[in-house]
């Protein structure tokens, strides 16, 4: 079932205040999210509204497709600093990835061990709740009175607390140059340790990624020529311990970002998010094939269909979110883990407060 597609906030406004059951929101709908709900699409709300290079601001309408908002920042020599993921490859979908989509699912890629994930680059939004009304939080002014960052509480909750339908943003210029380096033959814990070696030290590492079939770790350094340069020289002698840092000038770090390896391997596709220096040991465990990212405090898995991977981790201090599985599979295990009792209250009274009527993605968190 589909609802029309709304024009601006009071489209959507009426939207959610007309609705009698589940609503599926979303921009592109490339992370193939469903909920049997009647599909209400964003990709109409769509535009740049303001760009200032000079105050490193964007505000953007939450249907706009990234590709429009990355063009738009290239023209005046900025980006996106989250470099947002776009996982259409891995999951097998089409359309077009969206700013809102983006910020909605906290989608952020490996130069998040540098300058930190999207919620930190949100500086305000507009949005419409559970009940229709439209609020506004942030730069471009809190319409309500809890108190709370409603705009970065907003980036990651995937939709289930508000419909976005406009983002104000800092951005970044983009860099001069980039430099990867390399070591090969390396296992998952001397990876570990290179990687937590490269960001324990003064010399901005943008990126540390390990492919655990290959045993290639790769570091990612940006900025001016001269200070890349003589960072990578640097890092270079700090990795020296675990062999000979080589130059790769040929890494497609989007591929790196947006998981592109496993695209097309048969398999259920995990996200885990633990601390690096437990990653070693719990992925010795799960085995599979395996990517690592933010210097080993992200994992990717490749594992057999239908793998439990919650069941055996247990208490083992990592977040198993399950982004790639059949139908039977996503509904057994659900896409994300049980949340803590203390996280679970806090959860169910904000969607009490923001979405009484439970329409907004319910089912897709996992106390929703």
């Amino acid at each position: 079932m589909t609802t029309p597609e709304p024009r601006d906030e009071a489209d959507l406004s009426e939207a959610i205040r007309s609705a009698r059951g589940p609503l599926c929101i979303g921009g592109g709908f490339t992370r193939g999210f469903a909920n049997g709900g009647a599909r209400l699409s964003l990709a109409r709300l769509s535009g740049i509204a303001l760009h200032e290079p000079g105050a490193l601001t964007l505000v953007a309408r939450a249907g706009t497709p990234m590709a429009e908002v990355e063009r738009t920042l290239a023209e005046a020599g900025q980006r996106l600093p989250f470099e947002p993921l776009d996982l259409r490859a891995l999951l097998g979908t089409s359309g077009e990835p969206t700013l809102g989509g983006a910020i909605a699912t906290g989608a952020s890629g490996p130069r998040r061990v540098l300058v930190g994930g999207a919620r930190d680059f949100v500086l305000g939004a507009r949005f419409v709740d559970g009940t229709g009304m439209v609020v506004r939080s942030g730069g471009r002014v809190m319409k309500n009175v809890t108190g709370l960052d409603l705009a970065r509480l907003l980036a990651g909750s995937h939709g289930t607390l508000g419909v976005l339908t406009e983002i104000a943003l800092k951005v970044l210029p983009a860099p001069e140059t980039a430099r990867t380096l390399r070591l090969s033959g390396l296992d998952t814990a001397a990876a570990c340790a290179a990687l937590a070696a490269a960001l324990s030290a003064p010399l901005e590492v943008s990126g540390a990624a390990f492919d655990a079939e290959g045993g290639i770790a790769r570091l990612r350094l940006e900025g001016f020529a001269a200070s890349v340069e003589e960072r990578a020289a640097r890092l270079a002698e700090r990795l020296r311990p675990w062999g000979a840092a080589e130059e790769d000038p040929d890494t497609d770090w989007a591929a790196i970002r947006d998981v592109r390896d496993f695209a097309g391997r048969p398999g259920d596709v995990w996200r885990l998010s633990l601390r690096p220096s437990e990653a070693p040991a719990i992925l010795a465990r799960a085995g599979g094939a395996q990517r690592l990212d933010w210097g080993g405090a992200r994992a990717w898995l490749l594992l057999p269909e239908g793998t439990d991977l919650r069941g055996w981790l247990g208490a083992a201090g990592a977040r198993a979110v399950l982004v790639r599985a059949a139908p039977d599979t996503l509904h057994a295990l659900g896409r994300f883990p049980p949340e803590a009792p203390a996280v679970a209250h806090l959860s169910a009274a904000l969607r009490e407060r923001f979405d009484p009527r439970g329409l907004l993605n319910p089912g897709l968190m996992a106390a929703a």
